[in-house]
């Protein structure tokens, strides 16, 4: 874990804890290259900009980012969060200057099981921005945890499908891919797997979703960084086909994607 290029103390990482007012990106690097990163760093750009006012060096993030991973093993999960250390609690308003904090932890291995999930009323706060606060997120993932699930599928008050805590949702209908149309965070690895569904024939469509349309689709599978594609098994009592082969196929597919070099 590196602050600005350098070992961080406990004293910068107090305020991220404390208040927890960031964002950030993860990134799976494979051999100093990643999928999707000109992606991850324009979002780094905008969010900062949303959250902080300021234009963020990405060149520089990219360098920080790379300093870090040489040094782990690959592939490994690289984690890049915007914060300032000096931002006090009663004035959050008064000028800031973002420092980068790069970190790292294990790469999923490949073939994780299909998720049972459980669908839970919850909407994030400003869910388009990669945000370091994930109170909300956890608890629900959590509680579907303890209740024997593997995690929770965030819905609005209207039973509308949105996403899950760290993840985006699609489903298979047939010969198209159906996203859900809603406030959600566009993912990085959603987005590549948009343009999959394209290299492989097939239609994908965004439309409005709610809990009682899922009877309807033949599959589901989530999105992020970490895993790629994963199937889905069941959301509450609906259950999907976690074996079939389109999702294989996209699976694959992204993994052949090319990365950028970090």
């Amino acid at each position: 874990m590196e602050f600005d290029g350098r070992p961080v103390t406990p004293g910068e990482l107090g305020p991220l804890g404390l208040y927890n007012y960031g964002h950030f990106t993860s990134m799976r690097v494979e051999a100093l290259h990643v999928r999707g990163l000109s992606l991850h760093l324009e979002r780094l750009a905008r969010d900062c900009g949303i959250l902080f006012g300021v234009e963020l060096d990405t060149g520089r993030v990219r360098h920080l980012a790379r300093r870090v991973a040489e040094n782990a093993p690959s592939p490994v999960i690289v984690r890049v969060t915007v914060f300032d250390p000096s931002l006090e609690l009663g004035h959050p308003g008064s000028k800031v200057e973002p420092h980068i904090l790069v970190s790292t932890r294990a790469a999923a291995a490949g073939g994780l099981p299909s998720l049972r999930l459980r669908s839970v009323c919850y909407e994030r706060d400003l869910p388009a921005v990669k945000h370091t606060g994930l109170l909300g997120v956890l608890y629900h993932r959590r509680t579907a945890q303890l209740a024997g699930l593997d995690d929770a599928l965030f819905t609005n008050s209207e039973s509308r499908i949105s996403e899950g805590a760290t993840w985006n949702i699609g489903f298979v209908a047939g010969h198209r891919v159906v996203w859900p149309e809603s406030d959600v965070l566009p993912g990085i690895t959603m987005h590549l797997v948009k343009n999959v569904v394209a290299q492989i024939g097939m239609a994908s469509t965004a439309v409005p979703l709610d809990l009682s349309d899922v009877s309807e689709m033949t599959s589901a599978f989530v999105t992020n960084v970490s895993v790629g594609v994963r199937p889905v098994r069941s959301i509450d009592d609906t259950p999907f086909s976690d074996d079939a082969p389109v999702l294989g196929l996209l699976r694959q597919s992204y993994m052949a994607l090319p990365g950028e070099p970090l």
